[in-house]
C-alpha cells in the first residue's frame, strides 16, 4: 500500500523455494496486468521491489497422531480431530514433531528484518542456503528416508523408529550415506555435514516419540527420486575419480521402489501403496509381474530409461542392468527382500 520494498520468505520444503514463489507471484501478476486488474507501475513494483529470499527448513513433522490427539482430549482440548484433504494431506489443530530443527534463510531483506538469528535462524548467503539444502536433500536425510520408506513398507513396518532397530536397514542407510553420498557433499560452513548426518542416524530417526511412518514418507516417491538420488548419480558421472557403475546401495533403493510398487510385502501379503501421481502409469507398465515368477527385465526398459523419474537415463550411466538384476532378486519369492538385504547390505552370501 505504501510502495515500500518487501521480502516474501517461502517456507516450502523444496529446492530454490524463493525462486519458485517469485515465479508464481509474477505469473499471477502478469494475468492481472493483462486483464486490467493492476497497472504497469504496480506490476513493476511486484517485479522490482519484492525480494524472495531462499530458505531451507528441516523439522520432521509427521501426520497428526491418534496418541497425541488422545492426550490432548484428556487435557480438555476440544475440536482437535484430524481430517484428510482430497489430496491425502492430514491436517489438525495440533502438531507432533521432533526437537531438532533447522531454518536457514538468505539474507535478502530490502526493508530490514527482525534479528531472527537471535532465535536460532541461520541468516546467510543464497549460495550457502543452496549448499545446506543440497546436503540435506541429496545425501544426509531425504535419501535415507526414502530408503526406509520403500523397504519399511515391504517388510511390514509402520514406524521409522522401529526400522532403526533393524540391523540390515540401519546398516543400509548408514553405508549408503557415508560411502556413496558423503564424498560429493560440499560443506556449507554453517552446518557440519558429518554432525548433521550423525544426528539423523543416532537421534532423529531412532526417536521412539516421533510417530512417523514409512507409509507417509513413501507418498509421491516418483517425484523425489531425481533429486534424492539422481543428483548423486550425476556427480559420479561427472567425476574424474569415480564412476556411476561403482554404486551398489543407491541402485538397491531404486530397485526396492520398483518392488514396492508391486504392492505385496515380503511375506506375500498385499498392502496399500501410498498415493503417487505416477502410480497408475507405473503399475500399468509392470502389470503381470508377480512375486515368485521369473521377471522379464526387458519390460523395465521404459521405466529405467526415464530421466524424468531418476534424473538420468539409468542405461546411459550404466546402472540399469544392476537395478533390473536387484529387482529380479527381490521378486524371487517370499523372504527374498530380507535375503537380498543380507546379501548386499550385511555382506552375507
Amino acid at each position: 500500500a505504501c510502495g515500500k520494498p518487501l521480502a516474501l520468505v517461502s517456507m516450502d520444503n523444496c529446492s530454490h523455494n524463493g525462486e519458485k514463489l517469485q515465479a508464481a507471484v509474477l505469473e499471477i501478476a502478469e494475468a492481472w496486468l493483462k486483464n486490467g486488474k493492476i497497472s504497469k507501475e504496480e506490476y513493476t513494483y511486484l517485479e522490482q521491489e519484492i525480494a524472495f529470499p531462499w530458505s531451507m527448513i528441516d523439522k520432521i513433522t509427521p501426520r497428526p497422531h491418534p496418541a497425541v490427539e488422545k492426550q490432548l482430549l484428556a487435557d480438555g482440548l476440544e475440536e482437535i480431530s484430524p481430517f484428510v484433504t482430497a489430496k491425502h494431506t492430514y491436517i489438525a489443530p495440533f502438531v507432533n514433531a521432533e526437537k531438532p530443527q533447522y531454518l536457514v534463510i538468505e539474507d535478502h531483506f530490502p526493508n530490514g528484518r527482525p534479528p531472527l538469528e537471535h532465535a536460532g535462524v541461520i541468516i546467510t548467503s543464497r549460495d550457502t542456503v543452496n549448499k545446506v539444502e543440497k546436503m540435506k536433500v541429496c545425501t544426509c536425510l531425504n535419501p535415507l528416508h526414502t530408503c526406509l520408506a520403500v523397504y519399511g513398507c515391504i517388510l511390514g513396518y509402520t514406524s521409522i523408529a522401529e526400522e532403526m532397530k533393524d540391523t540390515e536397514l540401519k546398516t543400509f542407510i548408514d553405508r549408503m550415506s557415508h560411502k556413496e553420498g558423503m564424498p560429493f557433499v560440499v560443506n556449507p560452513g554453517v552446518i557440519d555435514p558429518e554432525k548433521f548426518l550423525q544426528e539423523v542416524l543416532t537421534e532423529r530417526f531412532p526417536n521412539p516419540f516421533m510417530p512417523d511412518t514409512p507409509q507417509r514418507i513413501a507418498t509421491d516417491t516418483s517425484q523425489k527420486l531425481s533429486i534424492r538420488f539422481g543428483e548423486t548419480i550425476k556427480a559420479y558421472m561427472g567425476s574424474a575419480e569415480h564412476r556411476a557403475e561403482e554404486l551398489t546401495l543407491i541402485p538397491l533403493v531404486l530397485a526396492g521402489w520398483l518392488r514396492y510398487l508391486i504392492g505385496v510385502d515380503d511375506e506375500g501379503k498385499a498392502f496399500e501403496v501410498s498415493p503417487d501421481p505416477l502410480l497408475s502409469a507405473m503399475q500399468e507398465k509392470m502389470a503381470g509381474m508377480k512375486l515368485g515368477e521369473p521377471v522379464d527385465t526387458a519390460r523395465l526398459q521404459p521405466i529405467l530409461s526415464d530421466d524424468s523419474i531418476f534424473g538420468v537415463d539409468l542405461y546411459q550411466c550404466g546402472l540399469a542392468e544392476k537395478v533390473a538384476g536387484y529387482f529380479a532378486e527381490l521378486m524371487a519369492g517370499t523372504g527374498a527382500v530380507r535375503a537380498v538385504l543380507k546379501k548386499y547390505v550385511a555382506g552375507e552370501k
